[in-house]
């Protein structure tokens, strides 16, 4: 937000003061930038064909403020595509979403916590068949994520998985027709 325009932002509701989120209102001051504060149930619809249902969190993950697990959860629909972001949630966000939700399947998952075991539990990527998979993660990061169990578990779903430890920042295109393009932008100075 210090670097980039901002015309919105999308958040959940925030029960906890921190020194970041201080830091945050005060920049959406300043640069007076719209705020729209979402739940589980909520839908943005963009345009025509386009809409995001949110999926997560609930009123009572709000109040109870469980860190990773009050992250949006949203689901991104495009006519016969849709992209499943999760956020950092981790496996007791993903049960407490197929308690709630019944069709999450989605083409693209962007698999939650960079990958980590903590999360994209079997159960909750078999309900998700992702066609592609997107970790976000850093290059030899102290974590050790992506977890080899998280990668075993989307290859047995045959679905392409792309890092950007590996292939740099990923951008999706996707035609009126549905056919998705994945580019990989991979700088210079990293490899």
């Amino acid at each position: 937000m210090e670097n980039l325009k901002v015309d919105k932002i999308i958040i959940c509701k925030q029960e906890k003061e921190s020194e970041n989120y201080e830091k945050f209102k005060k920049i959406v001051k300043e640069k007076r930038i719209k705020v729209i504060e979402v739940k589980m149930g909520d839908e943005l619809n963009i345009e025509k064909d386009l809409k995001f249902q949110i999926l997560w969190p609930k009123v009572e993950q709000i109040e109870e403020n469980i860190l990773n697990n009050n992250s949006i959860v949203a689901k991104l629909n495009y006519k016969g595509f849709s992209v499943l972001f999760t956020g950092d949630i981790e496996e007791i966000a993903e049960k407490a979403i197929l308690e709630e939700n019944k069709n999450i399947k989605s083409t693209i998952l962007k698999i939650a916590h960079h990958g980590s075991k903590s999360s994209s539990t079997e159960e909750f990527l078999n309900a998700v068949m992702p066609k592609i998979a997107l970790i976000g993660v850093g290059q030899n990061n102290k974590f050790g994520h992506p977890s080899q169990v998280t990668l075993d578990n989307l290859k047995d779903l045959d679905c392409q998985i792309y890092r950007t430890d590996l292939c740099g920042e990923i951008s999706i295109k996707v035609n009126r027709n549905g056919k998705i393009k994945v580019l990989k932008h991979i700088n210079k100075d990293e490899t």
